[in-house]
C-alpha cells in the first residue's frame, strides 16, 4: 500500500511518495521540512553539510530486514565492523566504526539518547526488530553533530522511527532460517481517522538457538505510536520496548578449542557430583525495557519551528550464573562446621541485577530563510540505576535468606546541555556551518560493587564542544567540504572500576571530503585526522560480566580515506563499492612485562584494522525482483595496544547473497514480498572478536616473574540461511 507523506509549503499543501520524501531537500525558505523530520533536525545533517555521513532508508533496510539485529544490518557502510556473541547476528552483537567501541558511539532515537548513561554502551539486544520501526537513520562517522547525549568518538546514530500514514495498512511478516532462527512480526496502521489521528503499532517476537552452543535468543518486543496532525503541527506518543532472553556466550574460546571445536561455550559449565561435566539450563541474560516518548512539533510560520521531546525508559533486568565452590566471603557468608567439618565453600546460583529510570527533556528552535538555518536548544536528563546482586540457591546457605542482597550500590548520573548550530549560504558557491555546544556532566555512585568493595565516585564534568565548516559548491555536480570538530567524553562506570584514576578523553577531529553526484553516479572521497588525548581505547581485556576494560592511552591518532560509490553499469546492474584505509596509533605505549617495563613506542590500537572494505553488486532484470552479491573485507588487526602476536585477528573476506521477489495480486494484498538471505556462501571461518589478557606467574621459576599471555576467541557462523516472506495490505 502506497504510505503518502505531507510536505508543508507556504501557500499550498501537496503530498509526494514516501520515496520521493526521503529524497526531498530543502532547496528555498518556502519550502518547509516535513514536520517529522523536526524530530531529528538537532541531530541529523543534510546533503550539503560539511560532515561525513550515510544514510539508510526503510527501503533499503527491508532489504535484509529478517530478525538479525540494526549492527548487521549496517555491516556493508563505510567503516563498519560487526561482530555477534551467538555467531549468527542474533542477540547480543555490536559495532566499531573506525575502531571505535561502541562505549564511545552516540546513539539517538527520535533524537533522544539511546546510550546507557552510566555504560555509554548500545545494547541493541534490548531493541529486538526494531529495525522494523524505523523510517530511516543516518550514520555520521567522526564527531559529527552528537547534540544530545555523551558526545561521539567515532560516530554517530540517528534513529528516526516510522512515520505516520494517511492509509490504513497492515502486514504480517515471517522469515525463518538456519539455527533454528525465526522472526514473526504484525504491524497495522488506521490511517489518519478524521483527516488528523493516526495509531499504528507492532509485534515481534524472534527465536534463534545460535551458532555457539546453547546461546539461544528469545526476543519480544512491541512499537506503539498514537499522532495527531494538521497543516503546522504534529504531536505523536510513542512507547516502544521488550523482554530479552539470552543464553550467556561471552565467554569466547582460546586458540586450542578454537581449532577442535568452534562452537564450544563454557558457559554454565560445572562437574557434578559424579565427576561428569554438565552445564546449567538457565545461564541466562533476562532483561526488559520499556520505553516512553513524546513529541511535540509546531510551525509558526515559514520562518520558525519548535520541537519539545519526553522521553521515559524503565530497565530491568539480571543475568543468572551457577557458580562452582565459591568462595563464602564472596558473598558474606559466614563458615559452617557440618560433620565436624569446616565448609567455606559452594555451590551456588547467583543473579546481579540492574533496576533504572532514564527521564529526558529535549526542546529546540529552529528559524530558516533563504540564507541562515539556525537552530538552538537544550537536552536535560537524569539517570537513576540500581545496582545488586542475591544468592537464589546454595549448596550452603549460612546465614543468609531469601532475597538478602549479598551487594547493593547505586548510580546516579545528571546531563545538562545547551547548543547552537546554524548552516549560512554566504553565496552560491560557499556555505558555512557553525555549532557550539557546553555541556555538564555530574556522576555520583554509592554503595559497594559486585566485589563487596566500596564503591565511591563523585565527578563533576563541564565540556565546551565548539564545531565549524564550510562546504564549496564547485559546480552542480561536485562539492567540497572541510570541517573541525572538538568533543570531550567523560569516563564510563566500568572505566571508574577498573582504574579509579581515569580522565576523561577528548578528540580534535578534521574532516575533508569531496562529493561527486552526475545523473545516478555517485562517488564521495573523505579524508580525515582525528587527534585523541587520554583516549579510552579497549585495552583487550573483558571484566567478569563479559564488558570491555578500556584505559586511557595519552596521545594517539586515527588517520584514515573513505571511499564510496554508486556505479550504474547498466540500468539493470548497479556496483556499490566503498573501501576505508587507516593508520590508528597510539603515540606511545608502555607495559610491564616480565617483571619489568617496556615501552614499546608507536602501537596499533587495538582493534582498529587498517583495511575496511565493502561492496554491492546489485542487478535487477525485472522491475520486482532484485538480487544482490553483498561482500565485505575486514584487514587483521589486533586486539591489544602492545601488537602482541597472541592478540592477533586474521583478516577476512565475506560473501552474502541476498534476493528480493515482490508480487502484486490484484485482490487481498496489496503485495507479497519473498526475501532471501544467505550469509557467508563460501563458508569462511572467521573470527570477528575477542579478548587479549596477561598475568604474571612467579611459581613456576621462583625469584623471577614471567608474564603469561592469553586469548579468548568468537567465532562466527559459517554458510547460513534466513528467508522470509512479508504481506502487505
Amino acid at each position: 500500500m502506497k504510505h503518502l507523506r505531507r510536505v508543508f509549503i507556504a501557500a499550498a499543501l501537496i503530498t509526494v511518495s514516501l520515496a520521493t520524501a526521503q529524497n526531498t531537500q530543502v532547496k528555498d525558505s518556502t519550502e518547509a521540512e516535513k514536520l517529522e523530520e523536526v524530530l531529528v533536525k538537532a541531530v541529523r545533517v543534510d546533503a550539503k553539510s560539511p560532515i561525513t555521513h550515510t544514510n539508510l532508508s526503510k527501503k533499503e533496510i527491508a532489504k535484509r530486514n529478517l530478525g538479525q539485529d540494526i549492527p548487521l544490518l549496517l555491516n556493508f557502510l563505510p567503516s563498519v565492523v560487526t561482530t555477534s556473541d551467538a555467531g549468527a547476528g542474533i542477540g547480543y552483537t555490536g559495532l566499531r566504526i573506525r575502531g571505535v567501541s561502541s562505549q564511545s558511539t552516540n546513539v539517538t532515537i527520535n533524537g533522544i539518547p539511546y546510550s546507557d548513561a552510566e555504560s555509554l554502551g548500545t545494547f541493541w539486544v534490548n531493541l529486538g526488530d526494531f529495525a522494523s520501526s524505523v523510517e530511516n537513520l543516518q550514520v555520521q562517522r567522526g564527531v559529527g553533530t552528537s547534540t544530545n547525549g555523551s558526545g561521539a568518538f567515532g560516530a554517530s546514530i540517528n534513529i528516526l522511527t516510522d512515520g505516520f500514514s494517511r492509509e490504513a495498512s497492515g502486514e504480517i511478516s515471517n522469515s525463518f532460517g538456519s539455527f533454528n532462527s525465526r522472526k514473526h512480526t504484525v504491524k497495522f496502521s488506521t490511517g489518519l481517522m478524521n483527516d488528523h489521528f493516526e495509531i499504528a503499532g507492532r509485534l515481534s517476537n524472534i527465536e534463534s538457538d545460535g551458532y555457539i552452543d546453547r546461546a539461544s535468543t528469545s526476543l519480544k518486543s512491541y512499537f506503539l505510536q498514537g499522532s495527531y496532525v494538521d497543516d503546522s503541527t504534529l504531536i505523536k506518543a510513542v512507547t516502544f520496548g521488550g523482554n530479552n532472553v539470552t543464553y550467556q556466550s561471552w565467554f569466547g574460546i582460546d586458540a586450542e578449542t578454537l581449532r577442535e571445536d568452534r562452537t564450544f561455550n563454557p558457559a554454565g559449565q560445572f562437574t557434578d557430583e559424579n565427576g561428569n561435566m554438565q552445564f546449567y539450563d538457565n545461564e541466562v541474560d533476562d532483561y526488559r525495557q520499556d520505553h516512553y516518548q513524546l513529541h511535540w512539533n509546531e510551525r509558526y510560520n515559514n520562518n520558525w519551528s519548535t520541537n519539545v521531546g519526553l522521553n521515559y525508559t524503565y530497565g530491568r533486568g539480571f543475568f543468572e550464573q551457577f557458580r562452582e565452590d565459591d568462595d563464602f566471603a564472596t558473598y558474606g557468608f559466614d563458615e559452617l562446621t557440618v560433620n565436624g567439618q569446616t565448609v567455606n565453600t559452594t555451590d551456588l546460583v547467583r543473579r546481579r541485577w540492574l533496576d533504572n529510570d532514564y527521564y529526558v527533556f529535549n526542546a529546540n528552535a529552529n528559524y530558516k530563510n533563504n540564507e541562515i538555518d539556525l537552530i538552538f536548544g537544550t537536552s536535560i536528563s537524569h539517570y537513576d540505576g540500581d545496582h545488586f546482586g542475591e544468592v537464589i540457591w546454595a549448596r550452603y546457605a549460612s546465614q543468609s535468606n531469601i532475597r538478602d542482597r549479598y551487594y547493593e550500590g547505586n548510580g546516579k548520573k545528571n546531563d545538562f546541555s545547551v547548543f547552537s548550530k546554524a548552516t549560512y549560504k554566504l553565496n552560491d558557491r560557499f556555505q558555512l556551518y557553525g555549532d557550539l555546544q557546553l555541556r555538564n556532566v555530574n556522576y555520583e555512585t554509592s554503595g559497594i560493587n559486585s566485589n563487596l568493595t566500596e564503591f565511591l565516585v563523585d565527578e563533576n564534568y563541564t565540556f565546551f564542544n565548539p564545531k565549524a565548516g564550510v562546504t564549496y559548491k564547485y559546480n552542480d555536480n561536485n562539492d567540497l567540504y572541510f570541517s573541525y570538530a572538538r568533543a570531550n567524553r567523560e569516563p564510563n562506570r566500568d572505566d571508574f572500576e577498573s582504574d579509579p584514576n581515569v580522565q576523561p578523553e577528548q578528540l580534535n577531529d578534521f574532516e575533508l571530503g569531496w562529493r561527486h553526484k552526475n545523473g545516478n553516479f555517485t562517488f564521495n572521497a573523505n579524508t580525515y585526522l582525528m587527534l585523541y588525548n587520554e583516549q579510552l581505547v579497549l585495552s583487550g581485556e573483558i571484566n567478569d560480566v563479559g564488558a570491555p576494560i578500556r584505559t586511557n592511552s595519552g596521545e594517539s591518532y586515527r588517520l584514515g580515506i573513505e571511499l564510496e560509490a554508486i556505479i550504474p553499469v547498466t540500468n539493470q546492474l548497479t556496483l556499490r563499492p566503498n573501501l576505508a584505509l587507516s593508520s590508528n596509533k597510539n603515540k606511545e605505549t608502555i607495559r610491564s612485562f616480565d617483571g619489568g617495563l617496556q615501552n614499546l613506542g608507536s602501537t596499533d590500537i587495538a582493534f582498529s584494522p587498517n583495511v575496511v572494505a565493502a561492496n554491492a553488486i546489485v542487478y535487477q532484470p525485472v522491475k520486482d525482483f532484485q538480487i544482490s552479491l553483498l561482500s565485505k573485507f575486514v584487514g587483521e588487526q589486533f586486539m591489544s595496544n602492545t601488537e602482541a602476536d597472541a592478540s592477533k585477528l586474521d583478516s577476512y573476506f565475506l560473501n552474502d547473497i541476498n534476493l528480493v521477489y515482490t508480487i502484486k495480486p490484484n485482490s487481498i494484498f496489496d503485495s507479497v514480498v519473498f526475501t532471501g538471505l544467505v550469509n557467508n556462501i563460501f563458508d569462511q571461518k572467521f573470527v570477528s572478536n575477542g579478548y587479549y589478557f596477561t598475568y604474571d606467574d612467579d611459581f613456576s621459576n621462583p625469584g623471577t616473574i614471567s608474564t603469561v599471555e592469553g586469548a579468548g576467541f568468537y567465532p562466527q557462523a559459517g554458510i547460513n540461511f534466513l528467508a522470509g516472506v512479508t504481506l502487505n495490505f
